[in-house]
């Protein structure tokens, strides 16, 4: 008989979750960053009465506003196999059923295919985009070089021969030049950031998955790129460069060398962190001739009112970024 079990040993968590092609995601310092920043974390891992494990997840609450109190939510994962997915999942549903106060599960597997048990449901209220570059660090660099663009195999040329000097960034110091350079991105390109804290946390909290590398011209970043990396993906969070980074074609010269380093550490997926409408997409979409469009976001209805959720929180969505966006011009 399978059960639940909560965990509460990072070690044992971090483990399991790179042992079994677990993303970035699934990782304990991210439930870290995200409960210091308005959600609340819970690990559980699926085992038999011998105690072995076969499923594991990191769900994330976040409190709502009345009557939906608040939502459970996995991002990229539970870590599952066939098998197992379907007593895995009904199993967290009566769980969190039990225990919390929520108006769904939402789950967005790491997964190009996913099928849910009865009483599922395909939801549209995304978090994570479902659209992604993604490539596979199996191939060589020749292989992965020709699915680029003419221009981007170009400008990666001239990145390398503008005497840029690229780094691993190892602390706070370092950091908070990255994202002075990352403020400057946001104010030209006109998108919100969180605050400087939560990058610090993330910084800290993430750890070794933390991967940071910054483009450096006369001592200074021009241009930085932020990964958090597992065994099996490594994940694009963040990224950003000045007009100096941009005139040297620091972000294609960034891309490539976390590639390239990425491929070198034996991690098998790089992942371009989504695509959206707009803003960098045509960017991204240069580096392959091939885009990958994950499973999606699938929910477990726990409450009378997830219907009425459904139809507010795209509503509420929009009402955040149009608060952001006024307050950031003030």
């Amino acid at each position: 008989m399978k059960t639940l079990r909560q965990c509460t040993d990072r070690q044992e968590w971090d483990n399991y979750v790179l042992e079994n092609g677990g993303h970035p995601l699934q990782l304990w310092g991210w439930g870290e960053l995200k409960s210091a920043h308005g959600w609340s974390a819970e690990r559980v891992l699926l085992t038999d009465d011998s105690g072995e494990i076969s499923g594991a997840a990191q769900v994330l609450y976040r409190r709502l506003f009345w009557p939906f109190r608040s939502i459970a939510y996995i991002p990229r994962g539970p870590i599952i196999t066939d098998d197992n997915s379907e007593e895995l999942l009904n199993l967290l549903a009566d769980h969190i059923k039990k225990t919390r106060h929520c108006v769904a599960l939402s789950i967005e597997p790491d997964t190009e295919q996913f099928t849910v048990p009865k009483g599922w449901k395909p939801s549209k209220n995304r978090i994570l985009p479902s659209r992604t570059i993604l490539l596979d660090l199996s191939k060589s660099e020749d292989s992965l070089r020709a699915a680029m663009e003419t221009s981007t195999r170009r400008y990666i040329r001239k990145a390398g021969e503008s005497g840029l000097v690229i780094k691993k960034i190892h602390n706070r110091g370092e950091l908070d030049e990255c994202l002075d350079v990352y403020q400057d991105t946001a104010k030209r390109a006109k998108f919100n950031l969180h605050s400087r804290q939560y990058y610090y946390d993330a910084f800290e909290k993430l750890g070794d998955s933390a991967v940071v590398f910054a483009a450096y011209s006369d001592e200074k970043p021009v241009a930085f790129l932020w990964l958090a990396v597992s065994a099996n993906t490594a994940f694009e969070l963040y990224g950003g460069m000045n007009e100096t980074g941009k005139q040297l074609g620091g972000s294609y010269g960034l891309k490539w060398h976390a590639i390239c380093k990425s491929k070198e550490w034996g991690i098998a997926r790089y992942d371009f962190g989504g695509l959206v409408d707009g803003g960098v997409t045509g960017f991204k979409k240069s580096w392959t001739d091939t885009e990958t469009v994950f499973a999606g976001t699938f929910d477990r209805p726990l409450s009378i009112f997830y219907g009425l959720w459904g139809f507010a929180m795209p509503i509420g969505k929009s009402l955040a970024r149009t608060m952001k966006s006024f307050l950031g011009k003030k």
